[in-house]
């Protein structure tokens, strides 16, 4: 029994499913007897390059022809043409497996003879063109731009870049023709319209997962129902589809929405085990959540996505005003940068349950924008809890963790924000406080204005001032932070004299404050130091631009 891909294909240029910018051009070719003496023909897998070829051919040769260029379809050339069977003016080549040079001066031999009958044309289709070597290209160059009369070579490929890298020269020989993927819409019809010929009946949503996993390819589509028909009687079943493509029911992504929706984090756990033991394909199934979450974003901005089933839909409407569409897209750029990592993983449970979890505490962030504009942002209003369970704990936005205690002074007060232009300082005047104490200020002032010789004095603590000359101490060996405060130390100077008054020196140790300098360690740190070290010798606009940009240089070999 012939397959239903090859005993639907199209025998007229007006059959070809949504290639009408093809079929019209080469129709009217036909008709007023312009017709090239090359095409390319370029698109995906299954969408009617191939046969496009052979209706050209078969409207060519036909005797019947229409006179609006389309063949009868019916006449001894049209059949033997249609099923591809030996023909002496209509040769078909699989440049996949004839890709050689020898091929090519083959094919240009051949082609100098006469066509068999007066009137007929001699056409060759080459198939996946974009495997023959650049040797064959050059052989069959000369042939292409001046070719006998009376033939037509026609080029089929879903690589068309690969011709262009290999043969540009040639593409200019050729006419282009680029064929689109075919909509789900389209496919269901096509279906829908092969099934009642066949006298079958399917439900909707059936049709709906075959075009869907079609991926725009009629072929395909045409393969996957052949594969449903075989596998039992009577109507084709959603069921019966899901089991012959391995895919995850409709009830696990409604699930997955729900866990999201609710905010459900434990409910994770559950889900990837039932998926796990029907042998699911994760990534089938994170691609497929990933359509759902791109469908419900499409329905709250206002457009229908196509391809769905009825029981998707309804869950997309159950659960469309409880995600905003700012969540839907976070969630979403989470899942493309995840997909690599589940497709490479050993162990792809564990990203997908990651990716899960992050999904369901979704209402865990805070708004970046809002903390930037006014300082504090307030939480967003808690989702409602998931059922069985208490509604999760909210991550307040905190305010700056207190500096580090690194000169045995108990602790410290947390340092405030540098304030606003223009604001008058509260540190502005002079303080009779000793250093130790004023130190958090000192080094908060200094950040504003330079974030890395801040980051590099909060590293020290204050030992002793003594005939004008400040010692500080660093906690732990860094060359770089030694560096910068001894080469900017009039700043912090400044800084320290106009904050407490006393005008002193900065002199720079490095080691312990309780003992002498530590002798230096080799270690990671400090190899990268050392580098960095270097790096800026080199190039001293390097911390100019980091701090006017405030950025810190950092060593990530």
């Amino acid at each position: 029994m012939i397959a239903l891909a090859r005993r639907y294909r199209p025998k007229r240029f007006a059959d070809l499913l949504v290639q009408d910018h093809v079929a019209a051009v080469l129709r009217g070719a036909v008709a007023r007897g312009r017709v090239g003496h090359g095409y390319l023909l370029t698109g995906p897998r299954g969408v009617g390059k191939t046969t496009a070829a052979r209706i050209l051919a078969m409207a060519l040769n036909c005797p019947n022809r229409d006179p609006s260029g389309d063949p009868c379809g019916d006449c001894e050339n049209c059949a033997r043409i249609w099923n591809g069977s030996a023909n002496l003016d209509v040769v078909e080549i699989d440049a996949a497996s004839n890709r050689g040079v020898d091929d090519a001066r083959d094919l240009r031999e051949r082609a100098m003879y006469a066509a068999s009958q007066a009137g007929h044309h001699k056409v060759y289709i080459v198939d996946e063109a974009h495997m023959l070597t650049r040797e064959a290209w050059n052989a069959l160059l000369k042939i292409l731009e001046e070719p006998p009369p009376g033939v037509v070579f026609v080029f089929a490929t879903t690589e068309p870049q690969k011709i262009a890298a290999t043969a540009a020269p040639v593409l200019s020989r050729l006419q282009r023709f680029d064929f689109r993927r075919i909509g789900p819409t389209a496919i269901r019809a096509r279906l829908r319209a092969v099934l009642d010929a066949e006298g079958i009946a399917a439900d909707d949503d059936a049709l709906t997962l075959i075009a869907r996993h079609a991926d725009g390819g009629m072929r395909d589509a045409l393969s996957v129902l052949d594969q449903c028909l075989s596998l039992g009687e009577g109507a084709v079943t959603a069921a019966r589809v899901r089991e012959v493509l391995g895919l995850v029911a409709d009830d696990l992504f409604a699930e997955t929405l729900e866990l999201v929706a609710e905010r459900s984090p434990a409910a994770v756990f559950p889900l990837i085990d039932r998926l796990v033991d029907a042998g699911a394909d994760l990534v089938e199934f994170m691609g497929g959540a990933g359509e759902a979450l791109r469908a419900m974003l499409m329905l709250q901005l206002g457009t229908d996505p196509e391809g769905l089933t009825e029981g998707l839909r309804q869950a997309l409407q159950r659960y469309r005003d409880r995600l905003s569409p700012g969540d839907l897209v976070r969630m979403l750029k989470l899942l493309t940068d995840s997909e690599a990592a589940v497709r490479r993983s050993a162990n792809p449970r564990l990203v997908v349950e990651t990716l899960l979890l992050r999904w369901a505490m979704m209402d865990r962030t805070v708004d970046l924008e809002a903390v930037l504009a006014g300082g504090a942002a307030s939480p967003p209003a808690p989702a409602a809890p998931a059922r069985g369970s208490a509604a999760p704990a909210r991550r307040a936005v905190q305010s700056p963790a207190p500096e580090r205690d690194t000169g045995g002074g108990g602790n410290r007060p947390a340092v405030a924000p540098p304030p606003p232009a223009g604001a008058p300082s509260a540190a502005a005047s002079p303080s009779s406080a000793p250093l130790a104490e004023l130190w958090p200020d000192i080094v908060a002032e200094v950040r504003s204005h330079s974030r890395f010789l801040g980051e590099a004095l909060a590293a020290t603590s204050p030992k002793s001032a003594q005939d004008g000359v400040l010692d500080v101490v660093l906690g732990e060996p860094n060359p770089l932070f030694a560096e910068r405060l001894q080469t900017e130390a009039r700043a912090v100077e400044d800084v320290i004299r106009r904050l407490s008054g006393q005008g002193v020196r900065l002199r720079v140790t490095e080691g312990s404050p309780e003992g002498a300098p530590a002798p230096r360690r080799l270690t990671e740190a400090s190899l990268k130091a050392d580098r960095l070290r270097g790096f800026r010798a080199k190039d001293p606009s390097l911390d100019t631009a980091a701090d006017a940009l405030d950025l810190e240089i950092v060593d990530e070999v």
